[in-house]
């Protein structure tokens, strides 16, 4: 029987025609025919044998997949690869990893971007996941290299997620509400979030999320035109949230540039294989945010850039 799937890679989806009796083999054939990425370097993250990611000989009709399937897909072009693996070496560092410049953060207050603010306030439709909590502070979290390394191979996504995720944002949730925003899609933040078990984990819970059309652009001197996701939007939607009680953990500073006092760079999570056991970030993050909760009335007077450094006040000292 003929059967369509739908295989989610960079961003789009492709419908894929497979039949019972062909093989994972043939299915990854008829992707390349649509995608242009070889057999080899596909990894179908969601598609599961026996709890494993099923080996090319397996039978299509072992898999017992419905109609019209989603498929969430990891590999890259050849050409890409190429590009990747030629480029040359010793030049500058692109500004997603640049460390932006403090004089470059004085466009936060520039009206022509208040006005972007302001419009995304009023157009922007925030589909709440969970009720906001009353008297809890923000954490705003960015998805790829902050919480999952999206560009390594696996064979599940829980091999590409950053250590302590789950620990962390249950953590977190005891004195925040806590909010996604990537620079991605909606439904590849929802396949994400599925993916990484962040949905249906009992332990804490997700307010909303924001994707890439709730941000702004933006025009420096320096850096040129740059994306970036400005807090003012989640403000100007729930008064509850302000400067003093919200922080943002992003690897990208530039995301930030709008609210610099209330954004910290995490350091990102790459080649997840063979850092997974040496990363604790999420682990020495989450003291970070239970000392501001507990300790700062006002987020944006605390240097975040210096967080492993902070030392709160202990109550009986600040009395004195």
């Amino acid at each position: 029987m003929d059967n369509k799937l739908i295989i989610k890679w960079g961003g789009k989806e492709y419908e894929v025609d497979f039949f019972e009796n062909e093989t994972v083999g043939d299915l990854k054939n008829a992707i390349q025919k649509q995608t242009g990425v070889r057999p080899d370097r596909q990894k179908l993250l969601n598609l599961k044998f026996k709890g494993k990611m099923p080996e090319d000989d397996c039978k299509m009709s072992m898999l017992k997949l419905k109609a019209k399937f989603k498929v969430m897909m990891m590999g890259s072009l050849e050409e890409d690869i190429v590009e990747v693996n030629t480029a040359p070496e010793n030049l500058p560092e692109v500004v997603n990893d640049l460390d932006i410049e403090d004089d470059e953060v004085a466009i936060e207050n520039q009206e022509v971007y208040l006005s972007k603010i302001i419009k995304r306030i009023k157009d922007y439709n925030v589909k709440i996941l969970n009720e906001l909590r009353p008297d809890k502070k923000l954490l705003v979290l960015d998805i790829d290299y902050t919480l999952f390394d999206h560009r390594s191979v696996a064979e599940t996504g829980a091999e590409l997620m950053r250590p302590y995720l789950h620990e962390f944002l249950t953590a977190a949730y005891e004195d925040y509400d806590i909010v996604i925003w990537s620079a991605t899609g909606m439904k590849w933040i929802e396949e994400k979030m599925k993916l990484l078990g962040v949905v249906s984990n009992p332990n804490y819970k997700i307010a909303f999320y924001l994707d890439s059309l709730a941000m702004i652009s933006v025009h420096t001197p320096k850096y040129g035109v740059m994306d970036v996701k400005p807090l003012g939007v989640i403000w100007g939607k729930f008064e509850q949230f302000s400067s003093k009680n919200t922080i943002m953990f992003d690897d990208i500073r530039r995301n930030f540039i709008m609210n610099p006092k209330n954004g910290l760079r995490i350091k990102p999570f790459r080649q997840a294989h063979s850092n997974r056991d040496k990363d604790n970030e999420l682990l020495r993050l989450s003291k970070y945010l239970k000392d501001l909760a507990e300790h700062s009335n006002d987020f944006a007077s605390v240097n975040h850039r210096h967080w492993e450094k902070y030392k709160p006040k202990k109550r009986s000292e600040r009395r004195h």
